[in-house]
């Protein structure tokens, strides 16, 4: 009888326990916020996170993130970016337990899309 060695052992017992999502595409992703003005700044969740354009990175989950884009003059913009099903949580479909672990990190949802162009309003003029 073969014995298996200890590390490939530990590698299996890793891969098991780890969700394909977590494991492959991880538990945040970047997104791109650009605004017309640029220059605009970005807060995620009230966090501040620079000014636009940039890319933010966002924990993942089944809701996104509040993002609030705003500039002196103009009247902000809150919204909250879509998530839609990563297909890479399919890989999950031998072991139950994955699929627990990336419903629990987010990494079982993606932002779709990881782009947004926000266009600012200017205030009305006080006459």
């Amino acid at each position: 009888m073969k014995i298996i060695p200890k590390q490939i052992i530990a590698v299996l017992v890793v891969t098991c326990l780890t969700g394909c999502g977590t494991l492959f595409t991880g538990t945040t992703q970047s997104v791109q916020i650009n605004s017309v003005p640029s220059g605009a700044n970005i807060k995620v969740n009230g966090v501040d996170r620079g000014q636009t354009p940039t890319p933010v990175t966002l924990q993942k989950g089944a809701t996104g993130q509040m993002i609030t884009v705003s500039k002196d003059g103009y009247e902000k913009n809150s919204f909250v970016p879509q998530t839609s099903f990563n297909g890479v949580a399919l890989f999950n479909l031998v072991f139950p337990l994955p699929w627990i672990i990336d419903a629990c990190t987010g990494a079982m949802y993606k932002y779709n899309p990881d782009s947004y162009n926000i266009l600012l309003s200017k205030y009305p003029s006080a006459r």
